[in-house]
């Protein structure tokens, strides 16, 4: 798990978004409402939301374009349980929050570089039903 996650405001504008994420040249920013996490912003998200809908990032805000209700882990959640909620709710990254505060980001891809015994897990769980098309990548590359 990541533990220092970028995160990002909410009501910000979109390009102030996209700026944050090439500057730390990152795939994501979990937004923030209140010091609380409410969504994630991906660039599958901005793909689909904004540029495919030719919105401004300029005059459009985090909040209308980001994902949500957040999906979210618990920090003692075992890790064989994150990879199973992330297949069921057809996600590559899940924040991880504890107590209504954001602690850290466990992605699909993480998952499998570096814990091996998911390779056989991941396996059992695309054996068992298609897996989502945004995992497939990841799954080809790390397991098939």
């Amino acid at each position: 798990m990541v533990e220092e996650v970028v995160t990002i405001d909410e009501k910000v504008t979109v390009k102030e978004a996209v700026e944050l994420m090439n500057k730390r040249e990152i795939g994501c920013l979990i937004a923030m409402r209140k010091g609380k996490p409410s969504g994630i912003l991906t660039e599958r998200d901005l793909l689909k939301r904004v540029l495919a809908e030719s919105k401004n990032p300029k005059e459009i805000k985090v909040l209308e374009v980001m994902t949500k209700p957040l999906v979210v882990g618990k920090p003692n959640m075992d890790v064989e349980d994150a990879a199973r909620l992330m297949f069921k709710m057809k996600i590559k990254k899940l924040p991880v929050v504890d107590d209504g505060r954001l602690v850290g980001l466990m992605t699909l891809t993480d998952l499998v570089r570096v814990q091996p015994q998911m390779i056989s897990i991941i396996k059992k769980l695309s054996a068992k039903e298609v897996a989502p098309k945004r995992m497939k990548k990841v799954i080809e590359y790390y397991i098939a």
